[in-house]
């Protein structure tokens, strides 16, 4: 198993701005406003300014679940500030009319986990019962160390965190990115972003739970006007 599959809690693009990015979106840290803003400038406006970025909003998991299979999201392509207000509406409207919240194919842990432990088992590899059952185990696979940290990821975006912020590397279906993951007072997300030393125009999804739509609306609505008046 190659250890470039991740690494968590590593520097990254927001290393380059701030002396510690760990202390600097804390609520009790000096000119945090500003910067969430400078973070939200160089990490999403720029490549949604590109039309580099993607929405993924992710749904299905709830009361603890953590089931791979469970684990559903939707994409958009993501330009503009309408088109968040699209994925609010189209969620809005799911959930007022009781229908099945926007999904799609293929599924993000379901399918790449299947494809893991088939890839293993062609190398001849034990595959016992428990291990798709078991996400810590997904690491002893190749293709798993990355699985098992995106699965993190996404946990920790259903369910909550302490840490306001943190920063992996880790290969991903785009290639390998950079995960800036963000728990903050306005909203809870990630940033998958292009690695430092890599071509910034390349493919980046904003990843975030179906709950916190409306906030990111709300933190984008304040945020990109003034960041446009730059």
């Amino acid at each position: 198993m190659s250890y470039t599959e991740a690494k968590e809690h590593t520097q990254g693009r927001l290393n380059t701005l701030f002396a510690d990015p760990y202390r600097a979106f804390e609520n009790n840290t000096d000119e945090r406003q500003l910067h969430v803003r400078v973070m939200l400038y160089m990490l999403l406006a720029r490549p949604m300014s590109r039309g580099d970025m993607t929405l993924r909003v992710i749904h299905g998991w709830e009361n603890g679940s953590c089931e791979p299979g469970d684990l559903q999201h939707a994409d958009y392509v993501l330009n503009t500030l309408d088109d968040v207000k699209r994925a609010v509406k189209d969620f809005d409207q799911a959930t007022k009319q009781n229908a099945p919240l926007p999904s799609e194919d293929p599924a993000i842990l379901a399918m790449p986990l299947a494809n893991v432990i088939a890839d293993a088992k062609a190398e001849g590899q034990e595959v016992t019962d428990d291990i798709p059952k078991t996400p810590a185990r997904w690491s002893a696979l190749e293709g798993g160390l990355a699985l098992y940290t995106l699965f993190k990821m996404y946990h920790r975006l259903v369910y909550g965190e302490d840490d306001v912020y943190r920063c992996s590397q880790c290969q991903t279906a785009l290639g390998p990115r950079e995960i800036h993951e963000f728990h903050l007072e306005e909203s809870e997300f990630a940033l998958l972003v292009p690695l430092v030393g890599q071509p910034k125009e390349a493919p980046s999804l904003l990843v975030l739970h179906e709950s916190q739509l409306k906030p990111i609306e709300k933190l984008l609505e304040e945020s990109l006007s003034l960041l446009n008046d730059f």
